[in-house]
């Protein structure tokens, strides 16, 4: 697979090993200092943990930076691989090795309370049927981001994203799309169709059930391919409100945009190939694989135009060009966030 494994520094790993609750796995790909700060802060939990860190061949020093600083922890396992694997054959690898009872996948830009991680593993112990489980996933202003609570997006519901008509007729037809975001936010846990990859709970029973993620996914629909499964075996997906962690979203991606886009994109399109090819006429089904491809053209001319707009635009003076920091990015960020995201 081109990877290798180094093994937990301490000769008291494998006691370690055999009493964990908790394997959480972080699939990093120049995570920068966040990689550190998310680390940290799941190591602060007092619950007995791994935490299972699979580097796809990053560039930066996110590895670096937190091998010099908190690596000698016992319940740290880094896998390195030698190349970028995507992220469901990163998190394959490691849930392949996971000891615990339970499993989190998390975001190496996703930052989780110490309390968040006990009252979810509480919650879930309390619910038999449910397979996984997500939380309120924030912006770093404190807003809701888009995708930590989904509908399963049938070819009806993109039909209804793609030509915007969810904004132009919600109110006249009740017409949904796939976010849940314009939904009010719930004040108790919900079962949802499908939850987000950047923190997301799950049983290791169910897991052992349902299998392991789909490969043929590289880089985004891979989290919807799994809920759908998880939902498909019979357990549910429970969205948890009262939790919250932030996410720092895209700060592992944004060097390589049109690449993001492009495997987005082809995602969708064999997301929707797998499960409801057989399902719909075929003439409907392609039309959602042209409209699933005429986007991703559009929008990549839309960043082309953008980026040599920038280019030939007149550079302002540094000091004019500087956006001030809020308060709680700078408990987050204490670097100059703007050199690093």
């Amino acid at each position: 697979m081109g990877s290798d494994s180094r093994p937990m520094h301490s000769e008291d790993a494998h006691n370690i090993k055999n009493n964990i609750l908790l394997s959480i796995i972080i699939v990093n790909f120049n995570g920068g200092t966040l990689l550190f700060q998310s680390v940290s802060a799941v190591l602060e939990t007092s619950i007995s943990l791994e935490v299972i860190i699979v580097d796809n061949g990053s560039e930066d020093d996110s590895l670096v930076h937190l091998e010099n600083s908190i690596d000698t922890d016992p319940r740290i396992n880094i896998i390195k691989n030698n190349k970028n694997l995507g992220f469901s054959r990163a998190n394959n690898i490691a849930l392949q090795q996971a000891k615990g009872k339970y499993i989190l996948l998390l975001n190496p830009d996703c930052i989780a309370p110490p309390d968040t991680l006990p009252y979810l593993l509480h919650f879930m112990e309390a619910q038999p049927k449910a397979g996984m489980i997500g939380c309120l996933i924030q912006n770093p202003d404190g807003s809701e981001q888009v995708g930590c609570r989904r509908r399963i997006p049938t070819p009806g519901r993109s039909l209804i994203r793609v030509l915007y008509l969810h904004k132009l007729f919600s109110e006249q037809f009740k017409l949904q799309g796939f976010e849940c975001t314009q939904d009010p936010l719930p004040t108790h846990p919900i079962p949802v169709d499908a939850i987000s990859g950047a923190f997301m709970l799950v049983k290791g029973t169910a897991l052992s059930e349902v299998g392991l993620m789909d490969e043929n996914y590289f880089l985004h629909c891979e989290d919807l391919d799994w809920c759908m499964r998880f939902k498909q075996t019979g357990w549910e997906i429970l969205f948890v409100p009262e939790v919250t962690v932030t996410h720092y979203k895209g700060t592992c991606s944004w060097r390589y945009p049109l690449t993001v886009l492009w495997h987005k994109h082809k995602g969708m399109a064999y997301f929707y190939r797998k499960f409801f090819q057989h399902k719909y006429p075929l003439i409907f089904t392609w039309l959602i694989i042209l409209g699933i491809w005429s986007r991703f053209f559009i929008l990549a001319g839309i960043a082309f135009a953008k980026h040599f707009i920038m280019k030939f635009k007149p550079k302002q003076p540094y000091h004019l060009s500087q956006k001030p920091v809020n308060q709680k990015q700078k408990k987050i960020f204490p670097y100059n966030h703007e050199s690093h995201l």
